[in-house]
């Protein structure tokens, strides 16, 4: 019988390391969906997305080593491979096959609307003439990572909407050409605050080298702690605390919630230093870092476990992936595909 589960795909690009922000951001709310019986949560690791910017040798080696440390941030913070599935996005052939098909349903000029594919090349210093194709065309691979497992809901920050939109357009096209094959996924945008990092220049990012990493030791986050960027003022004159980076730290990351209405109440009146604040968020940080790091711990002592729980997700997405393909090649009636059965059943 099939489930009746509704299907959930997100991920990241494998850059690295991961922080605070994106705890905040995504991390803590794929951990809610896993523990949903509601949703089938689908996690890709998208390493063909990496190459959009970064293409070199040198950049691929990268690649690999950020996949592992990403998926040590998952394994660290609750992500549960027997829950979820966890895949790399390269791994799955049928991700290329479905990519150029989309290709043949969206237009150049549809997709150089979107504001994101400037705004990436933008970060990435590439200059408008020089715009790979796979750069422009990321939308669509996000389109076939997405109905790939025919996915329902897409959890995304408020920046990515407009590709969520474009998938949509896409899988309906699809089946208006070919007959009801993928659901309209919808996105489910999470009602959180975006994390400001420690300099107060933007949000948390560790490109800008202002991020707390969720796999920092402990002095590492007191000496990023008590950097903080705070607001000038006289620790006698009252101060608006939700103006305050420290405070919004203690209010999101500070168990103690006593110490947390506390400090802010002080902070209101007038009659606390930022310093204060700093050193005992230090102490709370930690405190809530410190049963990711023994996690995280566990698991990069043991890297081949870590591989299997790639290997045994990238299998089960993939049995998904051929089954999606059947359901398109079908529909679509072409004759390559019914050959390439034929071709198979060859000894």
């Amino acid at each position: 019988m099939a489930s009746t589960r509704r299907r959930v795909l997100t991920g990241d690009r494998p850059t690295g390391k991961l922080h605070l922000g994106h705890y905040i951001g995504s991390l803590k709310a794929r951990v809610e969906l896993q523990n949903n019986p509601e949703y089938e949560c689908f996690f890709i690791i998208a390493d063909l997305h990496a190459l959009t910017t970064r293409p070199k040798k040198a950049d691929v080696l990268e690649i690999r080593e950020n996949i592992r440390e990403m998926v040590l941030d998952y394994l660290a913070v609750g992500i549960d491979p027997e829950k979820s599935t966890i895949f790399v996005q390269s791994a799955v052939p049928e991700t290329y096959q479905l990519n150029l098909l989309f290709e043949m349903l969206v237009t150049l000029p549809r997709l150089t609307r979107l504001p994101t594919i400037k705004d990436m090349a933008r970060a990435a210093n590439i200059e408008e003439d020089k715009v790979p194709f796979g750069l422009v065309g990321y939308p669509v691979l996000q389109a076939a990572d997405i109905l790939l497992p025919r996915a329902h809901l897409v959890p995304v920050g408020r920046d990515n909407l407009p590709h969520v939109e474009l998938t949509r357009e896409i899988a309906r096209r699809f089946n208006r050409y070919y007959g009801e094959v993928f659901p309209l996924p919808q996105a489910l945008v999470p009602d959180v605050e975006v994390l400001p990092g420690i300099d107060g220049a933007g949000k948390m990012s560790k490109s800008r080298g202002n991020a707390i990493l969720l796999s920092d030791d402990p002095e590492t986050v007191r000496a990023k702690v008590m950097k903080i960027k705070t607001s000038p003022r006289r620790p006698e004159e009252p101060g608006d605390p939700t103006q305050s980076i420290p405070l919004l730290y203690h209010r999101l990351f500070n168990d103690d919630r006593e110490e947390v209405e506390e400090l802010w109440e002080r902070y209101r009146k007038g009659g606390i230093k930022d310093k204060e604040i700093k050193e005992r968020l230090a102490v709370a940080l930690n405190r809530f870092l410190d049963p990711i790091r023994e996690r995280r711990a566990y698991y990069a002592q043991r890297p081949e476990m870590v591989e299997e729980i790639l290997v045994e997700g990238t299998r089960k997405m993939r049995q998904v992936a051929r089954e999606t393909m059947e359901m398109v090649w079908d529909a679509m009636g072409m004759y390559g595909a019914e050959l390439a059965r034929k071709l198979a059943e060859r000894p």
